[in-house]
C-alpha cells in the first residue's frame, strides 16, 4: 500500500471485538491476571498498554522499522534513547539543533559523563574530525531547526558505522510521510509526535523506531524502568491525528512553497531557509533522501524591519513555540525555541534576532501571506 493508505489502514485500526473503526482507549492502570505470572500479554500500563502498543507498531511501520516505542514527550523519547550510552561515551551532534535537545545534552547528560561535540553534520570532514575513540552516537537533525541545514543520511550513517557508532535522527520536521531515515542507514529515528503526527496542538507525545532488535529491547527496558510513558488517551489522540497527516502535510507544504517564493521576492528579506531547490546543493541533497520540502521554513529580515515587532503584529498566524499543527505558527527562535543557547553561540550559528521560523498550517495561503504583508508594514 502507498503511504497515504497506510496512514488509515494498519494493524489495530479497528477493534477486533466490536468492529469499531477506531482503536479502543484502554484507560487502565493494571490488568487482571489468570494466575501468578499468567496474563493476557499485559500486567501494568507502565510496562505495556494495548492502545500504546497499537501506536508503537504504527510508528514502526510508517518509518519502515520493526520496533516502535512511545514516550510522554519528544524530549522523553530523545532522553531515553540517550540513556543507551554510558558515562565516558561521546556524541557528535548537529550544531544549532532544537534548544531542548541542546539543553539536555549540555546540562543533564554532560553532568553524567556523556559529552557532546556540535558540528555541521552535513560536512563529513567535520563529523570525522569530531570523532573520538569513545564516540558512540551521531545525533542528527535534518533539516535542522531552524536553519534547515541538511545532513546526508546514508553518508553519515556509513561513516558512523565504520567507527562503531550508531546514528539517531530527529525526524520531527519531515514526518515519516516525507522522510524515513531508517531506509538510509540510520539506527534510531525519533519524533516529537506533538507536532506533525498529532497535528492539532492537543497532545504531548514522543516516539522512537528502529530495526535493531537489540536496541529495541534496550529502549523498551529504559521506557519501562524510567516510566516516561504516555497515557492511553494521548496515544489515541496521535493515532487519530496521524490519519490525516497526508492531507495536512500536502496542504502545509503547498502553502510553504508559495510563502517561500513570496519571501524570496521581497527586498526586505535577507535570506530564506527552505529545503527546496532554492537552498542550492543542500536542497538538492535533501530532495534525494526526502519526498518533499515540508511545511516549515525560516527567514531573516533586513533593517529597518524588526523581527520581534513583526511576529507580535500577526493576527492569522499563531505566535507560539510549536510547529506541525493545523494552525500556522510563527516563532522567533532566538527568544523562544533556542533560549538554552548562550547569546554568543546563537550569533555564531546565525540564529539572530532577525530570524523568524514559520510552520505553515492548513489555512488559505493567501490569508497567511496577506497577514505577513500587513505585519511587515507594521514592523518597519
Amino acid at each position: 500500500m502507498r503511504f497515504a493508505t497506510r496512514l488509515i489502514h494498519f494493524p489495530g485500526e479497528a477493534c477486533e471485538h466490536t468492529g469499531a473503526v477506531s482503536p479502543p482507549i484502554y484507560q487502565v492502570s493494571t490488568f487482571k491476571q489468570e494466575a501468578v505470572g499468567e496474563n493476557k500479554g499485559y500486567d501494568y500500563s507502565r510496562t505495556g498498554n494495548p492502545t500504546r502498543a497499537i501506536l508503537e507498531d504504527y510508528i514502526a511501520s510508517l518509518e519502515s522499522g520493526a520496533y516502535g516505542c512511545a514516550f510522554s514527550s519528544g524530549m522523553a523519547a530523545i532522553s531515553s534513547c540517550l540513556m543507551l550510552l554510558s558515562s565516558g561515551d561521546h556524541i557528535v551532534a548537529t550544531e544549532g539543533l532544537y534548544g531542548g535537545t541542546y539543553r539536555v545534552l549540555t546540562r543533564i547528560f554532560d553532568d553524567l559523563g556523556i559529552s557532546a561535540t556540535f558540528v555541521d553534520t552535513g560536512d563529513l570532514d567535520r563529523v570525522e574530525d569530531a570523532f573520538r575513540e569513545c564516540t558512540r552516537l551521531v545525533l542528527v537533525e535534518t533539516p535542522s531547526n531552524p536553519l534547515m541545514r541538511v545532513t546526508g543520511l546514508a553518508a553519515v550513517s556509513h561513516l558512523a558505522h565504520a567507527r562503531n557508532a550508531f546514528v539517531m535522527v530527529d525526524n520531527t520536521f519531515m514526518s515519516p510521510m516525507l522522510q524515513r531515515p531508517l531506509e538510509h542507514g540510520a539506527d534510531i529515528v525519533v519524533h516529537s509526535a506533538t507536532k506533525f503526527l498529532g497535528g492539532h496542538s492537543d497532545v504531548i507525545l514522543g516516539l522512537a523506531a528502529t530495526n535493531d532488535k537489540g536496541l529495541a529491547r534496550r529502549i523498551h527496558g529504559i521506557q519501562n524502568s524510567v516510566g516516561a510513558v504516555p497515557s492511553p488517551f494521548d496515544c489515541w489522540l496521535v493515532l487519530r491525528g496521524a490519519k490525516t497527516l497526508s492531507v495536512r502535510m500536502e496542504r502545509g507544504q503547498d502553502g510553504a512553497q508559495r510563502i517561500a517564493a513570496w519571501l524570496r521576492g521581497r527586498d526586505d528579506v535577507e535570506r530564506v531557509f527552505y529545503p527546496d531547490s532554492g537552498l542550492g546543493e543542500a536542497g538538492a541533497l535533501h530532495l534525494q533522501q526526502a519526498d518533499g520540502s515540508g511545511a516549515v521554513l525560516s527567514f531573516t529580515v533586513k533593517p529597518p524591519v524588526c523581527a520581534r515587532t513583526l511576529v507580535n503584529a500577526v493576527s492569522v498566524w499563531t505566535l507560539a513555540v510549536s510547529l506541525g499543527a493545523v494552525e500556522s505558527i510563527i516563532t522567533l527562535p532566538a527568544k523562544m525555541t533556542h533560549l538554552p543557547y548562550a547569546r554568543r553561540e546563537l550569533c555564531r550559528l546565525g540564529i539572530g534576532d532577525n530570524l523568524i521560523r514559520l510552520s505553515v498550517g492548513i489555512e488559505d495561503p493567501d490569508d497567511l501571506i496577506a497577514d505577513l504583508e500587513a505585519a511587515f508594514q507594521k514592523a518597519v
